[in-house]
Protein backbone atom coordinates (compact mmCIF):
# COMPACT_ATOMS: atom_id res chain seq x y z
CA UNK A 1 0.00 0.00 0.00
CA UNK A 2 1.53 3.31 -1.23
CA UNK A 3 2.33 5.63 1.67
CA UNK A 4 -0.24 8.96 1.77
CA UNK A 5 2.02 12.35 1.25
CA UNK A 6 1.92 14.52 4.60
CA UNK A 7 0.78 17.18 2.04
CA UNK A 8 -3.16 17.47 0.96
CA UNK A 9 -3.26 17.43 -2.64
CA UNK A 10 0.44 17.67 -2.96
CA UNK A 11 1.42 15.69 -7.20
CA UNK A 12 3.09 12.23 -7.58
CA UNK A 13 6.73 13.38 -7.13
CA UNK A 14 6.46 16.27 -5.12
CA UNK A 15 9.72 18.11 -4.36
CA UNK A 16 10.40 17.90 -0.53
CA UNK A 17 9.87 20.96 1.81
CA UNK A 18 13.16 22.54 1.65
CA UNK A 19 13.85 21.84 -2.62
CA UNK A 20 10.03 23.71 -2.62
CA UNK A 21 11.06 26.62 -0.78
CA UNK A 22 14.11 27.12 -2.94
CA UNK A 23 12.26 26.85 -5.84
CA UNK A 24 9.71 29.18 -4.87
CA UNK A 25 12.45 31.55 -3.43
CA UNK A 26 14.08 31.77 -7.18
CA UNK A 27 11.00 32.16 -8.47
CA UNK A 28 10.40 35.13 -6.58
CA UNK A 29 14.18 36.37 -7.41
CA UNK A 30 12.77 35.85 -11.07
CA UNK A 31 9.38 38.09 -10.67
CA UNK A 32 12.07 40.89 -9.66
CA UNK A 33 13.92 40.20 -12.67
CA UNK A 34 11.05 40.92 -14.36
CA UNK A 35 10.36 44.04 -12.93
CA UNK A 36 13.71 44.91 -13.30
CA UNK A 37 13.11 44.19 -17.44
CA UNK A 38 10.83 47.56 -17.18
CA UNK A 39 13.84 49.64 -15.73
CA UNK A 40 16.48 48.79 -18.29
CA UNK A 41 15.49 50.80 -21.16
CA UNK A 42 18.23 52.77 -21.41
CA UNK A 43 20.87 50.51 -19.89
CA UNK A 44 23.39 48.79 -21.21
CA UNK A 45 23.78 44.61 -20.82
CA UNK A 46 26.44 44.84 -19.06
CA UNK A 47 24.84 47.44 -16.64
CA UNK A 48 21.78 44.84 -16.05
CA UNK A 49 24.32 42.11 -14.99
CA UNK A 50 26.00 44.69 -12.71
CA UNK A 51 22.14 44.97 -10.98
CA UNK A 52 21.84 41.37 -9.71
CA UNK A 53 24.39 39.52 -8.16
CA UNK A 54 23.05 35.60 -8.37
CA UNK A 55 23.64 33.93 -11.77
CA UNK A 56 24.89 36.99 -13.25
CA UNK A 57 26.16 35.24 -16.19
CA UNK A 58 23.00 33.36 -17.32
CA UNK A 59 21.15 36.89 -16.47
CA UNK A 60 23.32 38.91 -18.84
CA UNK A 61 22.98 36.37 -21.66
CA UNK A 62 19.00 36.22 -21.00
CA UNK A 63 18.69 39.88 -20.89
CA UNK A 64 21.47 40.14 -24.07
CA UNK A 65 18.93 37.72 -26.01
CA UNK A 66 15.89 39.41 -24.85
CA UNK A 67 16.70 42.98 -25.73
CA UNK A 68 18.15 41.71 -29.46
CA UNK A 69 14.99 39.45 -29.89
CA UNK A 70 12.94 42.66 -28.83
CA UNK A 71 14.77 44.94 -31.45
CA UNK A 72 13.60 42.16 -34.04
CA UNK A 73 10.09 42.48 -33.07
CA UNK A 74 10.48 46.73 -33.65
CA UNK A 75 11.57 45.52 -36.98
CA UNK A 76 8.38 43.19 -37.44
CA UNK A 77 6.13 45.97 -36.49
CA UNK A 78 7.48 48.30 -38.97
CA UNK A 79 6.90 45.32 -41.69
CA UNK A 80 3.66 44.38 -40.32
CA UNK A 81 2.66 48.76 -40.40
CA UNK A 82 4.36 49.06 -44.01
CA UNK A 83 3.05 46.27 -45.42
CA UNK A 84 -0.56 46.53 -44.05
CA UNK A 85 -0.21 42.79 -42.14
CA UNK A 86 -2.58 41.41 -40.07
CA UNK A 87 -1.38 39.26 -37.68
CA UNK A 88 -3.36 37.25 -35.32
CA UNK A 89 -1.37 35.19 -32.17
CA UNK A 90 -2.84 32.97 -29.88
CA UNK A 91 -1.45 32.24 -26.50
CA UNK A 92 -3.39 29.16 -24.67
CA UNK A 93 -1.78 27.01 -22.09
CA UNK A 94 -2.93 26.29 -18.24
CA UNK A 95 -2.90 28.48 -15.69
CA UNK A 96 0.48 30.28 -14.51
CA UNK A 97 2.11 28.49 -17.98
CA UNK A 98 3.51 32.05 -18.24
CA UNK A 99 1.78 33.34 -21.27
CA UNK A 100 0.90 36.96 -19.73
CA UNK A 101 4.52 37.01 -19.50
CA UNK A 102 5.75 36.17 -23.06
CA UNK A 103 2.62 38.76 -24.40
CA UNK A 104 4.64 41.40 -21.80
CA UNK A 105 8.08 40.93 -23.28
CA UNK A 106 6.59 41.13 -27.21
CA UNK A 107 4.85 43.89 -26.33
CA UNK A 108 7.00 46.06 -24.15
CA UNK A 109 8.83 47.82 -26.70
CA UNK A 110 6.06 47.82 -29.05
CA UNK A 111 3.60 50.45 -30.29
CA UNK A 112 -0.21 49.27 -28.40
CA UNK A 113 -1.08 51.20 -31.72
CA UNK A 114 0.18 48.45 -33.77
CA UNK A 115 0.57 45.27 -31.21
CA UNK A 116 -3.16 45.13 -29.45
CA UNK A 117 -3.77 42.55 -26.50
CA UNK A 118 -7.32 40.92 -26.37
CA UNK A 119 -7.77 39.67 -23.00
CA UNK A 120 -11.66 38.75 -22.87
CA UNK A 121 -13.11 38.34 -19.59
CA UNK A 122 -16.04 35.44 -19.08
CA UNK A 123 -19.25 36.48 -21.55
CA UNK A 124 -21.94 38.20 -20.02
CA UNK A 125 -25.78 37.19 -20.32
CA UNK A 126 -26.08 39.16 -24.03
CA UNK A 127 -23.05 37.28 -25.17
CA UNK A 128 -23.73 34.26 -24.27
CA UNK A 129 -26.33 34.39 -26.59
CA UNK A 130 -24.60 35.47 -29.70
CA UNK A 131 -22.53 33.31 -32.02
CA UNK A 132 -20.04 31.67 -30.22
CA UNK A 133 -17.39 33.69 -32.05
CA UNK A 134 -19.19 37.21 -32.16
CA UNK A 135 -17.06 38.72 -29.51
CA UNK A 136 -13.80 37.48 -30.79
CA UNK A 137 -14.26 38.67 -33.91
CA UNK A 138 -14.45 42.31 -32.73
CA UNK A 139 -11.11 41.95 -31.60
CA UNK A 140 -9.67 40.89 -34.85
CA UNK A 141 -6.77 43.02 -36.72
CA UNK A 142 -7.13 46.01 -39.02
CA UNK A 143 -4.49 46.28 -41.89
CA UNK A 144 -0.90 47.00 -39.90
CA UNK A 145 -2.32 45.31 -37.00
CA UNK A 146 -1.16 42.62 -35.01
CA UNK A 147 -3.61 41.21 -31.41
CA UNK A 148 -2.08 38.98 -29.09
CA UNK A 149 -4.94 36.84 -27.76
CA UNK A 150 -4.31 36.28 -24.15
CA UNK A 151 -6.50 33.24 -24.14
CA UNK A 152 -9.42 33.39 -26.80
CA UNK A 153 -11.66 31.51 -28.53
CA UNK A 154 -10.18 27.79 -27.28
CA UNK A 155 -11.66 28.71 -23.78
CA UNK A 156 -14.73 26.03 -25.17
CA UNK A 157 -12.23 23.38 -25.65
CA UNK A 158 -10.55 24.14 -22.72
CA UNK A 159 -12.23 25.68 -19.36
CA UNK A 160 -15.61 25.55 -20.79
CA UNK A 161 -15.43 21.96 -21.34
CA UNK A 162 -13.79 20.93 -18.02
CA UNK A 163 -16.20 23.41 -15.57
CA UNK A 164 -19.33 22.44 -17.53
CA UNK A 165 -20.07 26.04 -19.01
CA UNK A 166 -20.88 24.45 -22.55
CA UNK A 167 -23.28 21.73 -23.43
CA UNK A 168 -21.99 18.58 -25.33
CA UNK A 169 -23.90 19.88 -28.55
CA UNK A 170 -22.04 23.30 -27.89
CA UNK A 171 -18.58 21.60 -27.73
CA UNK A 172 -19.13 19.22 -30.58
CA UNK A 173 -20.27 22.44 -32.75
CA UNK A 174 -17.08 24.48 -31.76
CA UNK A 175 -15.09 21.62 -33.07
CA UNK A 176 -17.41 21.75 -36.19
CA UNK A 177 -16.86 24.95 -36.88
CA UNK A 178 -13.33 26.41 -35.44
CA UNK A 179 -11.08 24.87 -38.57
CA UNK A 180 -13.84 26.66 -40.99
CA UNK A 181 -13.53 29.58 -39.04
CA UNK A 182 -9.65 30.12 -38.87
CA UNK A 183 -9.68 28.86 -42.79
CA UNK A 184 -11.88 32.07 -43.54
CA UNK A 185 -9.49 34.08 -41.27
CA UNK A 186 -6.52 32.84 -43.39
CA UNK A 187 -8.17 33.13 -46.94
CA UNK A 188 -8.74 36.99 -45.65
CA UNK A 189 -5.66 37.55 -45.33
CA UNK A 190 -4.81 37.06 -41.50
CA UNK A 191 -1.88 35.58 -40.45
CA UNK A 192 -2.97 33.39 -37.77
CA UNK A 193 -0.67 31.38 -34.89
CA UNK A 194 -1.26 29.27 -32.06
CA UNK A 195 1.12 28.61 -29.01
CA UNK A 196 0.21 26.35 -26.16
CA UNK A 197 2.06 26.51 -23.47
CA UNK A 198 3.02 23.31 -21.52
CA UNK A 199 4.12 23.15 -18.03
CA UNK A 200 4.36 20.04 -15.46
CA UNK A 201 1.71 19.19 -12.84
CA UNK A 202 4.55 20.32 -10.55
CA UNK A 203 5.69 23.18 -11.72
CA UNK A 204 2.25 24.55 -11.40
CA UNK A 205 1.73 23.53 -7.81
CA UNK A 206 5.30 25.14 -7.67
CA UNK A 207 3.74 28.61 -9.09
CA UNK A 208 0.80 28.94 -7.11
CA UNK A 209 2.31 28.18 -3.90
CA UNK A 210 4.24 31.15 -4.84
CA UNK A 211 1.29 32.91 -5.63
CA UNK A 212 -0.02 32.22 -2.79
CA UNK A 213 2.84 34.16 -0.78
CA UNK A 214 3.53 36.91 -2.85
CA UNK A 215 0.83 39.62 -1.93
CA UNK A 216 1.73 41.27 -5.31
CA UNK A 217 0.84 38.20 -7.22
CA UNK A 218 -1.97 36.94 -5.28
CA UNK A 219 -4.73 38.88 -7.50
CA UNK A 220 -3.53 36.08 -10.47
CA UNK A 221 -5.27 33.64 -8.36
CA UNK A 222 -8.71 32.93 -8.78
CA UNK A 223 -11.50 30.52 -7.47
CA UNK A 224 -11.59 29.01 -10.91
CA UNK A 225 -7.64 28.79 -11.15
CA UNK A 226 -7.67 26.69 -7.88
CA UNK A 227 -11.20 24.50 -8.90
CA UNK A 228 -8.45 23.82 -12.06
CA UNK A 229 -5.52 23.09 -10.00
CA UNK A 230 -8.01 20.14 -8.63
CA UNK A 231 -9.06 19.14 -12.37
CA UNK A 232 -5.47 18.63 -13.84
CA UNK A 233 -6.11 15.03 -15.54
CA UNK A 234 -9.24 16.92 -16.78
CA UNK A 235 -7.27 19.65 -17.98
CA UNK A 236 -4.97 16.85 -19.55
CA UNK A 237 -7.44 15.07 -21.68
CA UNK A 238 -9.49 17.80 -23.25
CA UNK A 239 -6.04 19.68 -24.10
CA UNK A 240 -4.82 16.85 -25.85
CA UNK A 241 -8.49 16.52 -27.86
CA UNK A 242 -8.08 20.06 -28.64
CA UNK A 243 -5.14 19.72 -30.29
CA UNK A 244 -5.42 16.50 -32.39
CA UNK A 245 -9.04 18.32 -33.68
CA UNK A 246 -7.63 21.32 -34.71
CA UNK A 247 -4.15 21.27 -35.44
CA UNK A 248 -4.94 21.89 -39.00
CA UNK A 249 -2.27 22.93 -42.10
CA UNK A 250 -3.63 26.52 -42.45
CA UNK A 251 -3.21 27.33 -38.34
CA UNK A 252 -1.24 24.57 -36.69
CA UNK A 253 -0.65 24.65 -32.90
CA UNK A 254 3.19 25.04 -31.95
CA UNK A 255 4.03 24.16 -28.57
CA UNK A 256 6.47 25.68 -25.98
CA UNK A 257 8.01 23.85 -23.26
CA UNK A 258 7.34 26.84 -20.88
CA UNK A 259 8.87 24.87 -17.31
CA UNK A 260 11.22 27.39 -17.54
CA UNK A 261 9.80 30.89 -18.14
CA UNK A 262 13.15 32.48 -19.33
CA UNK A 263 13.68 30.20 -21.84
CA UNK A 264 10.10 29.77 -22.60
CA UNK A 265 9.74 33.82 -23.40
CA UNK A 266 12.90 33.28 -25.53
CA UNK A 267 12.02 30.32 -27.70
CA UNK A 268 8.28 31.11 -28.11
CA UNK A 269 9.68 35.37 -29.27
CA UNK A 270 12.23 33.73 -31.54
CA UNK A 271 9.60 31.14 -33.18
CA UNK A 272 7.21 34.15 -33.80
CA UNK A 273 9.87 35.83 -35.80
CA UNK A 274 10.49 32.78 -38.11
CA UNK A 275 6.66 32.87 -38.84
CA UNK A 276 6.24 35.92 -40.68
CA UNK A 277 8.78 37.05 -43.83
CA UNK A 278 9.79 40.18 -42.54
CA UNK A 279 12.24 42.43 -43.30
CA UNK A 280 13.95 46.12 -41.92
CA UNK A 281 11.86 48.58 -43.54
CA UNK A 282 14.20 51.56 -44.60
CA UNK A 283 12.92 55.14 -43.08
CA UNK A 284 14.38 58.82 -43.69
CA UNK A 285 16.44 60.09 -41.56
CA UNK A 286 15.06 61.80 -38.42
CA UNK A 287 15.89 65.33 -38.16
CA UNK A 288 14.92 67.05 -34.77
CA UNK A 289 13.27 70.61 -35.88
CA UNK A 290 14.82 73.56 -34.26
CA UNK A 291 12.78 74.63 -31.14
CA UNK A 292 10.93 78.24 -32.62
CA UNK A 293 11.85 80.65 -29.55
CA UNK A 294 9.59 84.16 -29.20
CA UNK A 295 10.82 86.54 -26.96
CA UNK A 296 7.83 87.74 -26.25
CA UNK A 297 6.84 84.35 -24.29
CA UNK A 298 6.68 83.65 -20.68
CA UNK A 299 6.05 80.90 -18.50
CA UNK A 300 3.03 81.09 -15.85
CA UNK A 301 4.23 80.01 -12.61
CA UNK A 302 2.02 76.92 -11.37
CA UNK A 303 0.25 77.25 -8.14
CA UNK A 304 2.30 75.16 -5.28
CA UNK A 305 -1.54 73.56 -4.58
CA UNK A 306 -1.18 72.11 -7.70
CA UNK A 307 2.43 70.20 -7.32
CA UNK A 308 3.13 67.00 -6.67
CA UNK A 309 5.06 66.65 -3.08
CA UNK A 310 8.54 65.35 -4.04
CA UNK A 311 8.98 62.66 -1.28
CA UNK A 312 11.76 61.12 -3.30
Amino acid sequence: MPVPSSQPNAPTGAPDHEDLMRRIARDLVDSYDEELELELEDRSVDEAGELVSTDKAARQLYFQELFRLQGELVKLQDWVQHSKQKVVILFEGRDAAGKGGVIKRITQRLNPRVARVAALPAPNDRERTQWYFQRYVAHLPAAGEMVLFDRSWYNRAGVERVMGFCSDAEYEEFFRSVPDFERMLVRSGITLIKYWFSITDDEQHMRFLGRIHDPLKQWKLSPMDLESRRRWEEYTHVKEVMLERTHIPEAPWWVVQAVDKKKARLNCISHLLTQLPYHEVQHAPVALPARVRNPESSRQPVSAAMMVPERY
